[in-house]
């Protein structure tokens, strides 16, 4: 009798350590799928998916086809949206950032990213943006040379913006209609191998990107095409404290 129930107590006691193994296994296995799931949705703001959400919590609907008003002087233009920027130290930071909210970053927009040319504020500042199209600056052609449309902004009272701006905006511009491509208005930096690039923020209905295109000053642009501008008064400052990555 004693050596059956010293039997029983031996295998109870191996099945409870059994038992307690399983369920740590099991309560650490939810702990990691949690960590995931949490990690995947602090990540997903970009995508296709998200930029839904936001457009909805917002009450935001695809770009809609804005009426062609014709702008004599931007005095008369109102403020689109206000960025922040000298948030971060270094490009890399920056690029980190946008990695982290799953912001697609095309091939030309990332090699412009890491040129020493591209660089970042060292004072944190709130610029007001000004967005307007090629047609509302009067051209009333299918195209116009990028070269002729800034010279058309500029002689409006426009001025260029400096190129953080481009993935600052990605970062802070989350709810970007589907269908909407804005062109920043900036100088163009050149590639490794010497091709001027201006940046792009886009939403072309896979998510939220961020992309480079021809920055040639006779690369020629559709007019329907929309722009993100300072105010020359507001340019210069923007200029004057800048810090390489």
């Amino acid at each position: 009798m004693d050596y059956v129930t010293s039997n029983r107590s031996r295998r109870d006691v191996t099945t409870a350590r059994h038992s307690t193994r399983w369920h740590g296994a099991i309560v650490l296995m939810l702990l990691c799928t949690c960590s995931l799931v949490f990690a995947s949705e602090a990540k997903a703001q970009c995508t296709a998916r998200d930029g839904l959400q936001n457009q909805l919590r917002l009450k935001k609907t695809s770009s809609p086809i804005m009426p062609q008003v014709l702008v004599r002087s931007a005095v008369d233009v109102p403020v689109w949206k206000k960025v922040t920027i000298g948030t971060f130290s270094n490009s890399f930071a920056l690029r980190n950032a946008l990695h982290a909210v799953g912001c697609g970053t095309g091939g030309l927009a990332g090699e412009i990213l890491a040129r020493p040319a591209f660089t970042l504020s060292a004072t944190k500042a709130d610029l007001e943006l000004y967005t307007v199209s090629a047609a509302e600056l009067g051209f009333q052609t299918q195209t116009a040379s990028l070269g002729q449309i800034y010279a058309r902004a500029k002689q409006l009272g426009f001025g260029l913006a400096a190129a953080e701006i481009a993935p600052h905006l990605r970062l802070q511009y989350l709810d970007q209609p589907i269908g909407e491509f804005l062109i920043i208005g900036m100088e163009p930096i050149k590639t490794w191998e010497g091709e001027p690039v201006i940046l792009t923020v886009g939403n072309g209905g896979a998510g939220l990107i961020l992309i480079g295109q021809d920055g040639r000053a006779g690369a020629e642009i559709s007019v329907a095409s929309r722009f993100v501008f300072l105010r020359s008064h507001r340019g210069a400052p923007v200029e004057a404290a800048r810090v390489h990555h």
